[in-house]
């Protein structure tokens, strides 16, 4: 099993994220620093294979060889030297809270049809129409930038990121009740 766990402690409430290697022995997870530190595009993390794994040592070797034969090298120093003083720590998250709930709220009072998240800094709201691309293109012409989630399993919505001031989600609101009444909703 491969986790990609970038988002396992933004979470709200008591939502608690289960650590897989405690259940499944044969797991690799990929960890990044740059969601729960709020460090976008950085590119500072690692990838854990589990001691219990079925020959760890071979497996550990073919990520090591992965990693070397795409290209890739260290991060930078500077987060090289950060990063262990900053260890179990995350950004301030009553901020994305406080964005998930001012954003579900207001989309679903304007008839938009959303998934309440529990983690991460995006809400999945159902398009307006059955082409979620052609949804998110409609909504440029109300100065809105949606990505369509049909690449992320979820075919029909869209992706709204949230991990921004709370000032742009209430500037954003009126734009959003107006793409909403250009569907004859709301």
């Amino acid at each position: 099993m491969i986790a990609d766990e970038p988002y396992r402690e933004l979470v709200y409430g008591d939502v608690k994220v289960p650590y897989l290697p405690n259940y499944y022995h044969n797991t690799i997870v990929c960890y990044s620093f740059s969601k729960s530190l709020s460090l976008p595009g950085e590119r500072i993390g690692y990838i854990l294979v589990s001691p219990k794994a079925e020959e760890p040592v071979a497996l550990y070797q073919a990520v090591c060889g992965a990693g070397r034969a795409l290209g890739f090298v260290c991060a930078p120093a500077l987060f090289q030297y950060m990063i262990p003083s900053v260890l179990g720590m995350t950004s301030d998250l009553t901020v994305y809270d406080t964005n998930r709930k001012l954003l579900y709220d207001a989309l679903t009072s304007y008839g938009y049809e959303a998934v309440n998240p529990d983690g991460a800094f995006y809400l999945f709201v159902k398009a307006l129409e059955p082409d979620a691309n052609a949804f998110c293109e409609r909504a440029k012409d109300y100065e809105l930038l949606l990505v369509a989630s049909d690449s992320f399993g979820c075919p029909g919505y869209v992706r709204i990121s949230y991990c921004v001031t709370t000032e742009q989600i209430e500037r954003s609101l009126p734009a959003f009740q107006k793409l909403a009444q250009s569907y004859g909703i709301g």
